[in-house]
């Protein structure tokens, strides 16, 4: 994998005259080190449609300075983002490729500016030499190299104030507050690539087109169906890196997308849907190979952590530690091969086929207020059903299975919610948050069920090795009574959640 930054800076704008103003009375600087002038040149890679800059990406190949070479960054939160490094090489590598599948499919990259700087560079230091921050007076040369305002030349002066690595995010601030002092203000492009796009775009005249409002129950469920879809797309390269909690996040997308195309059958044709539907079950399937594994791991490490070393009794921890390795499937590389895989690549092209020319049926045309509480309800009847049969049972074996297909319907019940929520408001973000309590408990009961099949196994394996089984059993005990807990709380969630209120409320919007 490209190696990783994390970048954290700020631009102001500023002419060939601007003069820096003495930032060693910025608090906590104590002096600035001039480090000489660098020349860079910068060739900016897009699709001939621009999908990179549309979601604020920038892929770039650059000679000159320190770290000259291809960059990807990606936006983390405004004037911070994560800019991925490969080598100089004519094409771009592999590993940024990788990255940027899930957004370019079959399109292709090239140069659309070039960017030519000259830097003037200061370092910032603290008292003890810690480098604190980098600024930097850039005199930039754009030239338009593809699409719209092709050769067309633009130039200007920019500060950028780029913190150090590990640095303290209010070193930023005290270097704000001396260059407001000399009447220098925050930049309004985000960007150089940016700022360059907008100076050699040609001007267009005409109105503003308008802005794509919701108005029917079809375009509020499009407008989640889209929503999902792009987290899928903007998930892809997290998973790719690794990133924390990235996999989870992308299957509950997928199981979100899912969800809705079941929910509003009477809103988009399901002879569309449903095969979309049975990709996305793939999809979350490859996604969870080892996602479960890694919970219950969590869930049974946090309990061996939690006994007092009196109860460990025996090699508890590398016991564990074998027993969840030899059940890890190696999904990390499978998972990447699955989006590298034509059929994930189809599966996205299908997803925008859908929204671009959607299988709207009668219903979609009718108001949100009328056809989406409809569709909420119906998924809360389904609940209902499951959670009368789940209650009617005595604690058990059978119970647990009641009580995982209830957990099932409340999940479908609860994104149901949620998507009718931008349309519906407040009953049904009321509604999706009290499905989500049901959820909530349904779910950790059934993490308890697994949690004790699997404590079980481990204790046959102790005793046929000739370890004793106690720990084993004191933890199978706690999953057994965090069960219990789930079990006895669940009428309580379960009446807030059947309110009749809740479902009047919806019916009324």
């Amino acid at each position: 994998m490209a190696d990783t930054k994390r970048e954290i800076e700020r631009k102001y704008e500023a002419t060939d005259d601007t003069r820096l103003p003495d930032l060693t009375r910025a608090a906590g600087v104590d002096r600035s080190v001039h480090r000489g002038l660098t020349e860079l040149d910068a060739v900016y890679h897009d699709t001939s449609d621009l999908r990179l800059v549309a979601d604020a990406l920038t892929l770039r190949r650059r000679t000159g300075g320190a770290d000259e070479g291809w960059h990807l960054k990606f936006p983390v939160a405004v004037g911070i983002r994560d800019e991925l490094h490969e080598p100089l090489s004519d094409d771009l590598p592999r590993p940024l490729a990788a990255l940027l599948r899930s957004r370019v499919r079959h399109a292709e990259i090239a140069p659309v500016v070039r960017l030519r700087s000259a830097r003037d560079v200061h370092h910032l230091l603290a008292d003890d030499g810690t480098l604190l921050a980098e600024v930097s007076v850039d005199r930039v040369h754009a030239e338009r190299l593809a699409g719209e305002g092709r050769g067309t030349t633009a130039a200007w002066t920019e500060i950028e104030v780029e913190l150090a690595d590990d640095g303290d995010p209010a070193v930023l601030d005290a270097v704000e507050k001396r260059l407001r002092k000399a009447g220098i203000r925050p930049a309004q492009s985000s960007s150089k690539l940016a700022r360059a796009l907008a100076e050699t775009t040609p001007a267009r005249n005409g109105e503003k087109p308008e802005k794509d409002t919701p108005r029917t129950a079809g375009d509020h469920v499009l407008a989640y169906v889209r929503k999902q879809i792009r987290a899928i797309v903007d998930l892809d390269p997290a998973v790719r890196r690794d990133l924390p909690d990235s996999v989870h996040k992308m299957r509950v997308a997928t199981r979100r997308l899912r969800s809705t195309f079941k929910t509003h059958r009477r809103i988009l044709d399901r002879e569309v849907t449903d095969p979309l539907g049975g990709e996305l079950k793939w999809l979350a399937a490859e996604l969870g190979l080892d996602r479960d594994q890694e919970v219950l791991d969590e869930r049974i490490g946090s309990r061996v952590e939690a006994l007092p070393a009196t109860l460990t009794l025996g090699p508890v921890r590398g016991r564990l530690r074998a027993w969840s390795a030899a059940r890890r499937t190696g999904s990390r590389r499978r998972i990447i091969d699955v989006l590298d895989g034509q059929r994930y690549l189809d599966l996205l092209e299908a997803l925008d086929a859908l929204v671009d020319d959607p299988p709207l049926r009668p219903a979609a045309g009718k108001a949100p207020d009328k056809a989406l509480p409809r569709a909420v309800l119906k998924d809360y009847e389904k609940l209902a059903r499951r959670m009368d049969h789940a209650l009617e049972h005595p604690p058990g074996p059978e119970r647990d299975t009641a009580m995982h297909e209830a957990r099932k319907a409340a999940k479908r019940a609860r994104y149901a919610g949620e998507s009718a929520r931008p349309a519906l408001g407040k009953p049904a973000k009321r509604f999706a948050k009290r499905v989500k309590a049901v959820q909530s408990v349904l779910g950790d009961h059934q993490d308890s069920v697994v949690a004790r099949g699997a404590l079980r196994a481990l204790a046959i394996e102790a005793h046929a090795a000739g370890e004793t089984a106690f720990t084993w059993g004191l933890l199978y005990g706690q999953e057994e009574a965090a069960a219990e807990a789930r079990e006895r709380e669940l009428p309580e969630v379960w009446e807030r959640a059947s309110d009749p209120a809740l479902r009047a409320d919806l019916k009324r919007r």
